[in-house]
């Protein structure tokens, strides 16, 4: 019981939480956006299960840890880049580039698809489909999330219990996150060019080429907040907003 009056204990507790609760903003968009395509009735339960299994792979991944260090182990070298290249390195690279390519394909199907013809012939969304793509980005997502996690802390109880209180915020906030993008179609392009940069940030990791998260999430509240002021204003002028295309079901 002697954490109860150690004050590093509670100082890296809160400290993790909070970089956890940061981290997870953009896995808590890419879930609102999936689950966005599914029926109204079932996208609060795809939300709930896709948090829940955050949370389950971060806390396996945590109780793993003597396998997430072999990850940094170099695979094979990189000729091009003469760069050695990890399995951690592979999971980034091929994270990312899903996540580009999901997020691309998803601009593209809102602005440019044809009602008429274009979604005639597409698979029909299902529950099992959106659950598959969140997992695997869930996997990505929470090996960064515990790479940082035992760079702030070195005790497996605190990492876990900010993993926990990190993920409960995320849920409690998941369905008012959802319906906020889904109601403002700019927000969701918005929300889309964030996972864009994220996934081109994980590439830029994969290849060795470090980009100061700070950077990344100074842009994006930046540019977050110039959309709450553009909303702010087209609400005083009750202008009629952009309508997206729907996802086919």
């Amino acid at each position: 019981m002697d954490w109860i009056t150690n004050p590093e204990i509670w100082i890296s507790l809160l400290t993790l939480t909070a970089l956890e609760i940061v981290l997870g903003i953009d896995n808590v968009i890419f879930i609102s956006i999936l689950a966005g395509k599914l029926p109204a009735e079932q996208q609060e339960k795809a939300r709930k299960l896709g948090l829940m299994l955050a949370l389950v792979t971060r806390i396996l991944l945590l109780l793993s840890l003597t396998w997430i260090m072999g990850l940094t182990a170099p695979l094979f070298k990189l000729p091009i880049m003469a760069r050695d290249i990890s399995g951690r390195d592979l999971v980034l690279l091929i994270g990312g580039l899903f996540l580009i390519w999901k997020s691309v394909k998803e601009v593209h199907e809102k602005l440019e698809a044809d009602d008429g013809h274009a979604t005639a012939g597409k698979a029909k969304v299902t529950f099992t489909g959106v659950i598959i793509q969140i997992l695997l980005l869930d996997i990505v997502f929470s090996l960064d999330s515990v790479i940082t996690a035992v760079g702030v802390a070195n005790n497996i109880a605190v990492m876990i219990t900010a993993v926990v209180i990190a993920l409960g915020v995320m849920l409690a906030f998941a369905g008012a996150i959802s319906d906020f993008v889904n109601r403002h179609p700019t927000v969701k392009m918005l929300a889309l060019s964030f996972l864009i940069l994220i996934g081109v940030t994980l590439v830029g990791e994969a290849l060795g080429q470090h980009i100061p998260k700070g950077y990344i999430y100074f842009s994006m509240a930046f540019a977050f907040g110039v959309e709450m002021l553009n909303l702010r204003l087209k609400a005083k002028q009750k202008t009629k907003p952009v309508e997206l295309h729907q996802p086919y079901r």
